[in-house]
């Protein structure tokens, strides 16, 4: 299928590996020229040359870590005129209330929540002034299935639902739209780390982490490839009636009783 897209500019957060790593291969495929930024400098310019190598589109790559709002204006500055924004770096710690200090909270928050806003900002009102754009918020299961146990990452992509479904409300009046994409467990480092922490404190052993697996819709986590091919979609012109809205893609989990 032909999204109609090839030519334009992207810009992917968090994008030297993961969700983001797969969004940006993506788009690429779809001949979109792609901005990645990321904290990890190294392996960034690594996944954007072969990138580049795979699919002859044009790649920039820029180091930055998206807590700082300096840097968040330094993104702006590097990689002014993109048609879509991906705001996909954050990593919100788990834990209670009890186990979740302020610190760690705010650092939490600084990238993701705060990250997201601070990029929007600055994104939409340059794609309202030229009245075309795309933001794509990939956000997390976690604001929608709200868990004591994720009480920061709960409270964080909740806020950060409204904030698109606000945002989204209002933004098709400069012709720019704005749309959430919630994943549920997808197969990243991330949820390995977090899967070998659960498998240690409850069966003994954080080598049995992949045990976790069988209870999952399919018996199996999402790919990531899985996600990017709808953020993609969302993010083309065959979407283009889509704003302030957010997709789900969990496997049903949200309306099964919870996490397997």
């Amino acid at each position: 299928m032909d999204l109609k897209l090839s030519g334009r500019a992207a810009l992917v957060t968090g994008s030297s590996k993961g969700i983001g790593l797969a969004i940006a291969q993506w788009l690429a495929r779809e001949g979109v020229n792609v901005c990645l930024v990321a904290r990890s400098g190294g392996r960034l310019e690594q996944e954007g040359a072969a990138i580049a190598k795979a699919t002859g589109v044009k790649v920039r790559t820029l180091a930055a870590d998206l807590a700082d709002a300096t840097a968040r204006e330094k993104v702006f500055k590097t990689f002014p005129d993109v048609d879509i924004l991906v705001n996909n770096a954050g990593a919100i710690p788990g834990g209670y209330l009890s186990d979740v200090d302020e610190a760690a909270w705010r650092v939490g928050w600084d990238l993701k929540v705060f990250g997201y806003v601070g990029l929007t900002r600055h994104y939409l009102a340059m794609m309202q002034e030229r009245r075309r754009g795309v933001i794509v918020n990939v956000i997390g299961l976690g604001g929608e299935r709200l868990d004591a146990s994720y009480i920061a990452g709960a409270v964080g992509n909740a806020g950060l639902m409204a904030f698109t479904r606000a945002i989204g409300g209002k933004s098709t009046q400069f012709n720019v739209r704005v749309v959430g994409v919630n994943p549920g467990p997808v197969l990243t480092d991330r949820v390995e780390v977090l899967g070998r922490k659960r498998a240690a404190a409850q069966l003994g052993d954080e080598n049995r982490w992949r045990e976790a697996f069988a209870k999952m819709p399919y018996g199996r986590p999402a790919s990531t490839d899985e996600i990017a091919a709808t953020v993609v979609f969302l993010a083309s012109d065959l979407s283009s009636y889509t704003s302030g809205t957010i997709v789900t893609i969990d496997g049903g989990i949200a309306h099964s009783g919870g996490m397997p």
